[in-house]
């Protein structure tokens, strides 16, 4: 039993959800990246033109990581429109083949009636197989051979019994391989 239901219009309006709240977020990151990258120094002493550069710095590894987030965050969403499009198309798959299945058995019905067997899918084979042994080039050693081996619901005329294939020193009798 699944624990897990899903509802494809639920996690479609999902994806397309996220899929604007990702494209709202690279909005306001493209507006912040000329503020953030480009700090102009408070001063003309070099310690506030350190500051600048240390946080126009941050301000650049912010834009890096913001990038790899925006592509993780889109492939997060294209993957999630592809699961709810495999989950609709599975869902139509199996109410067609509840729909065949109801036409195999509207069929079945009266010729079940009439004679005993459904008319598709009995599960019976049609022809048993004919098992014939005939001599391969006229050797009639091989026919022997295949004749023992077709004996239906018997066992092989010729057959070791398990006593005699125990180990020389176990048991009355010496059997040397």
């Amino acid at each position: 039993m699944s624990f897990v239901i899903a509802v494809p219009e639920y996690v479609d309006a999902a994806a397309t959800e996220l899929g604007r709240i990702g494209s709202t977020i690279s909005q306001a990151n493209v507006l912040a990246a000329f503020p953030t990258t480009t700090i102009a120094a408070a001063g003309t002493d070099e310690v506030s033109v350190a500051l600048a550069a240390l946080f126009g710095s941050f301000g650049q590894q912010y834009q890096a990581i913001s990038e790899q987030m925006t592509a993780f965050h889109d492939q997060f969403v294209r993957n999630l429109q592809a699961a709810v499009n495999a989950y609709a198309s599975t869902d139509a798959a199996n109410a067609l083949a509840a729909a065949g299945q109801q036409v195999t058995n509207a069929v079945n019905g009266p010729t079940q009636a009439l004679t005993g067997r459904p008319l598709i899918g009995d599960g019976a084979d049609g022809i048993a197989p004919v098992r014939t042994v005939a001599t391969a080039g006229g050797s009639s050693a091989t026919a022997a051979t295949a004749r023992r081996a077709l004996r239906p619901g018997r066992r092989p005329r010729w057959r070791r019994r398990v006593h005699r294939q125990r180990w020389p020193w176990r048991g009355r009798r010496r059997v040397y391989f």
